[in-house]
């Protein structure tokens, strides 16, 4: 049987609101299949599932507040039969003598006479003490969670969950990012360099890719940053990581990228397996994901999956800018303004289409060596354009 939990879709997320069921018992469940929708201090989000299977049970009414871990569904996994699904099921349902069987769970004493008294199956239950400890306060909210008055007025006809006002959701998101680089200040050991880097070959093949698509289709220089960031971490793994426990390579390069609400404060959607798109198809994610970012309406992979993060001034603005790593993750990119300067190059001094780039690096996770090399790098990616 398998366990649906609330996800983590971000180091500053603690809960989320559960609006709407997107499916129900019975249905079969492919990958990236939406199966609820959350309110979260980033907006509503549309929950997708990794695994394959039918769901069995939804164990959480709609418009409960519920935290990062909890399981909110049991899914089958595909192959089961009927029977295996029902036995799964029952096998679940808490009773006093599986309560007494956790007796190696991490749990207060308090917390565990609370569970028993109110027939609580711990196994079920995500602690959020120290060390994955199961708290009194864990335990208080699977009993609300539970409470039949609570679903039924839930259930009763006119109730909708509670919706934040657009200046509401403004400040949580502040809220959010405030927790976020508050515990990256607090945590991570902090490493910058900064890197010139001639973009005048670069603009030139921009210019004329530009030239043979239509308005529509044409690239924009962000595009050309991302996928050459894309390429040269596959070189540097090391950069491309989380770190938990220690230092967490990831095989996909998922980049998120700094989208600035007109409102105020930021978002940051990533962009799932750079690595394996081309330019094009980098310019086409950035169209679709950027609208949905400031409309708040993203996909919990989208919010959630980032191994590393861009940050882009784009033109006009500051020439550079030292940005700081979003945990887990174990570096940050940052683009400054681009401007025409003048640059020496074998011996000979012209003017040229300069951009600062920057590398904020976990000293955890890399050195100054790592980071410098990274850097080099991206810059002879960029001077070779049409290989992108």
């Amino acid at each position: 049987m398998i366990e649906f939990q609330m996800p983590s879709l971000g180091a500053d997320m603690e809960d989320g609101t559960l609006v709407e069921w997107k499916k129900k018992p019975g249905d079969t469940l492919k990958r990236g299949d939406i199966i609820a929708e959350v309110e979260t201090q980033k907006g509503l989000i549309e929950i997708e599932v990794f695994d394959e299977g039918i769901i069995s049970e939804l164990l959480i009414p709609e418009g409960v507040k519920v935290p990062v871990g909890t399981v909110m569904a049991l899914i089958s996994p595909t192959g089961e039969t009927l029977e295996a699904k029902k036995e799964a099921v029952i096998d679940i349902q808490p009773t006093e003598e599986k309560i007494i069987e956790n007796r190696n769970l991490k749990i207060s004493p308090l917390a565990r006479r609370i569970a028993s008294d109110h027939n609580i199956n711990l196994s079920l239950l995500k602690g959020t003490g120290p060390d994955g400890a199961i708290t009194k306060e864990d335990v208080e909210i699977a009993i609300a969670l539970r409470d039949n008055k609570s679903e039924a007025k839930i259930k009763e006809p006119g109730f909708e969950p509670k919706k934040e006002t657009n200046t509401a959701a403004i400040e949580a998101i502040r809220s959010a990012i405030a927790a976020a680089v508050s515990k990256s200040n607090r945590e991570i050991p902090h490493y910058y360099l900064e890197k010139k880097i001639d973009l005048t070959k670069a603009l030139a093949w921009l210019l004329e890719a530009n030239s043979q698509r239509p308005v529509k289709k044409r690239l924009l220089p962000i595009a050309i940053l991302i996928k050459a960031v894309a390429k040269t971490l596959l070189e540097f793994p090391d950069l491309n990581a989380i770190w938990e426990n220690g230092l967490q390579p990831k095989k996909e390069i998922n980049i998120g990228f700094v989208v600035s609400l007109r409102s105020g404060g930021v978002m940051v959607p990533a962009i799932l397996q750079a690595e394996t798109k081309n330019v094009d198809a980098i310019m086409e994610t950035l169209n679709d994901i950027i609208p949905r970012a400031r409309a708040l309406k993203l996909r919990s992979s989208e919010l959630s999956g980032s191994t590393i993060t861009i940050t882009n001034i784009g033109e006009g603005g500051a020439d550079t800018v030292f940005g700081v790593i979003y945990p887990p993750q174990v570096a940050l990119i940052g683009f400054g303004n681009s401007s025409e300067q003048p640059f020496a190059e074998n011996g000979m001094l012209g003017i040229r289409h300069v951009l600062n780039v920057t590398l904020a690096g976990d000293h955890r996770a890399t050195d100054g060596l790592t980071g410098s090399r990274f850097l080099s790098s991206l810059d002879k990616h960029l001077q070779k354009p049409e290989l992108l």
